[in-house]
Formats: structure tokens, sequence, C-alpha cells
């Protein structure tokens, strides 16, 4: 029984440490151990830029940013019937431009939720109409830009592998495997339809995995074969991973912009 207990603790001890340590050497980004603040960029290139002399004004309707990938979400096994990413990926866009340059560099006209603002405004000026208000509505904020484009590819166990070891029957073993998320942002003048820029980046989505095992055979009261294993799998957000594609097409659209003539740092 001394001998088990001494198993026991010895393989909980290993999954302790690999818990802490499996990160560190595995590739993965910082991500995944700590929560992404709600109040910042995933990238800080982005957000620390210079702001805009003249803010252009951008406008991003519901559809601007689809899922154009068809993928859903895999367990190794059979495909379930959610998607692979958010279908909501223009959320992201948003984010990205409003938060450049610290919220200094777009201005984003709300295209989303048209509809509801459109009722909205209606029954304000209804309101005023009725009661004889003097305080009208000022007009929407017209956009010259538009940003369009997809999440146009998800590519599944690009790469793939894996190390292990045993030894007297205690062993220990590494696996790992990558997908990858391709966005494509282009930006469009709305007087003349024309692509003025055309961005397609792609982001990693890493995975890893580490456990341990011991395979023996202890005597209680006669022989016996014990065998335990632990282990921890880490896996990177695909949320985190489409934003931050996303984000580095802002960016590259932004220095592009900037040495075209589209737009001057102040």
């Amino acid at each position: 029984m001394v001998k088990l207990l001494l198993l026991f603790l010895w393989v909980t001890l290993l999954s302790s440490c690999a818990s802490r340590n499996l990160l560190e050497g595995s590739g993965i980004p910082n991500v995944i151990i700590k929560d992404a603040s709600v109040l910042s960029l995933q990238s800080e290139e982005l957000r620390d830029i210079l702001p805009a002399k003249r803010k252009p004004v951008i406008a991003i309707y519901a559809n601007s940013l689809q899922d154009l990938t068809g993928q859903r979400k895999s367990n190794g096994s059979f495909a379930m019937f959610s998607t692979a990413i958010t279908q909501a990926p223009e959320a992201f866009l948003i984010r990205a431009l409003k938060h450049t340059a610290s919220g200094k560099f777009f201005k984003v006209t709300e295209r989303v939720g048209l509809d509801s603002l459109t009722k909205e405004r209606q029954l304000i000026r209804s309101t005023r109409d009725n009661f004889d208000e003097e305080n009208k509505l000022k007009p929407l904020l017209l956009a010259g830009l538009l940003m369009q484009g997809g999440v146009i590819g998800y590519d599944s166990n690009t790469f793939s592998g894996g190390a292990g070891a045993r030894m007297l029957g205690i062993g220990s073993s590494k696996q790992y495997r990558s997908d990858s998320v391709s966005v494509s942002l282009r930006l469009v003048s709305v007087s003349t339809g024309e692509v003025l820029l055309e961005v397609l980046t792609s982001k990693s989505i890493l995975s890893v995995s580490l456990s341990q095992d011991v395979f023996r055979f202890v005597d209680i009261n006669g022989a016996s074969l014990i065998e335990m294993e632990g282990g921890i799998t880490a896996n990177e957000s695909t949320s985190i991973a489409l934003q931050k594609a996303i984000e580095a097409g802002v960016l590259e659209m932004v220095k592009i912009g900037i040495r075209k003539g589209y737009w001057e740092y102040e």
C-alpha cells in the first residue's frame, strides 16, 4: 500500500509540473494562460500608431465580414454542427478600427444595427413633431469608405506531430497540432466603387498536450498491475486568433494607405 501511495504521489507531481511548464516551451502565446483584456487590442502596434491628421469615415455593415469557410468544429473523430469560427466576425473588425491609435485614426459609422437606429430616429422625430419641440436630430454621419471582406479559410491539421519515451514502465509524451485561419479585407470607395486597398492575412492556431504515465507491477498481497496517467492540454483560442488576423489586416491597410497618400499621420 505504501508503494502504491508513493507511485500515485509521483504521478500527481509530474502532472503538476506539466501544468506549469507545458506552455512555456510549446510556442503557444501567453493569451492562453491569461485572459485577454477587454480594454485593449491584441496588437499593441495597431493601438500605438500615430493618430490620423484627418479621420477617414468608414462604414461596416452586418455582412461586411462573413464566415466563408464552411468549416465545422472537429474533435478529431467527426465534425459537429457548430461552426469553427464566430458568426459575427465584423465585431472584431469594428473593434480593431475603433481602437486604432487608441480611437484617434478612424471614424466608424453604425450600420450593423441600422434598422434599429433608423426606427429610433423616426420615433424621436415623431415625438418632437407632436410636442412642437425645436430640437432637431443631427443628420447621420455619411461614410466615404466601406470595409468588406470575409474569413475565407480555416485549415485543420496543417501540421501535427509528437514525441515520447518510456523506460522501466515510466513514460512521457508530447503531442501538438496546428490549424490556421485566413482573412481577406478590402477598402472600397463609396463614390466610385473602386477597391482602393486589399490585404490577406493568416494566423496559426496551436494546440499542445503533455502526458505522463506509469505502468508497474506492485506486490500487494500478490502481484498486481498498476497503471496511472496524468496530463494537460492547451488550445489557443480560435476567436483570439481571428481577432489577431483581423487586426494585422487593419494595421497593414493603415501602412499601405499612408504610403499611397490616402491619409496622413498627425
